[in-house]
């Protein structure tokens, strides 16, 4: 059996990966104003209402041998999220949906960390991000590292391309190192900017500036591992969105 996992971008398998995170209000200017920590609008929860029920029920037709699927469902065994708000939000119903409980992984946040303009000529302001008291209340059950305290779990500048880059290239170590030697299913919900770069470093093994792999909230990207080797089996796949929902 073929290690795989897959992201959720945010957004599984012994490893595939998908942006399984919905539009937040960051995305939809025109709606809100822009907070350091955006929620879903409602398209964001019906995109992650979408593809909660698309990875819970349907099969994944790369699997099908025969015109057989191989099992229910997506065969999701292991669920990790953003910290941020909007990736928690997505996170939710596909852990409903899924029976599983999912684990917060600080460093699978999108570029910048938790920051906000005000305007005022200083530019991008790093704030703290979500406490644990407000996590443990908002999404009861969620696994959460140590790190997150009373304090937040951001709490620093905004997060520069250098080391967006460094972080990329850690998770992908973390992902061969820990997730892709299991016979498990492993789903990671994150966001586009990150999914990218997390992408090029586990298919190439560093960053490339002129390359960019496109991500539509909530699309499904599937990398294969076996031992050494992986295969992108697919990527941004948004088949569980209906066209008034593809943002």
């Amino acid at each position: 059996m073929s290690r795989r996992d897959r992201t959720v971008s945010d957004p599984a398998w012994p490893i595939a990966k998908q942006r399984l995170c919905s539009r937040s209000k960051a995305n939809a200017a025109e709606e809100t104003p822009r907070t350091s920590d955006p929620r879903l609008t409602r398209a964001g929860y019906a995109q992650a209402e979408c593809v909660a029920r698309y990875l819970a029920q349907e099969a994944d037709k790369t699997d099908v041998r025969d015109g057989t699927p191989a099992g229910h469902g997506h065969g999701i065994h292991k669920l990790y999220t953003s910290a941020m708000l909007r990736a928690l939000e997505t996170t939710r119903p596909i852990a409903d949906a899924l029976g599983l409980v999912p684990e917060i992984w600080l460093d699978v946040h999108e570029e910048g960390g938790i920051w906000l303009d005000h305007r005022d000529g200083r530019g991008a302001i790093g704030h703290a991000g979500l406490t644990r008291e407000r996590i443990e209340t908002q999404f009861p059950g969620f696994e959460l590292p140590d790190a997150v305290t009373e304090a937040g779990w951001w709490n620093r500048p905004f997060e520069s391309r250098d080391d967006l880059v460094r972080r990329a290239a850690r998770v992908a170590e973390d992902v061969r190192r820990d997730i892709a030697r299991q016979e498990a299913r492993v789903a990671i919900v994150s966001h586009g900017t990150f999914i990218s770069l997390l992408i090029q470093h586990l298919l190439l093994g560093r960053y490339v500036p002129d390359i960019r792999f496109s991500n539509h909230n909530t699309g499904i990207s599937r990398l294969d591992f076996d031992g050494d080797a992986v295969m992108l089996r697919y990527l941004n796949r948004i088949d569980h969105l209906p066209m008034d929902l593809v943002t």
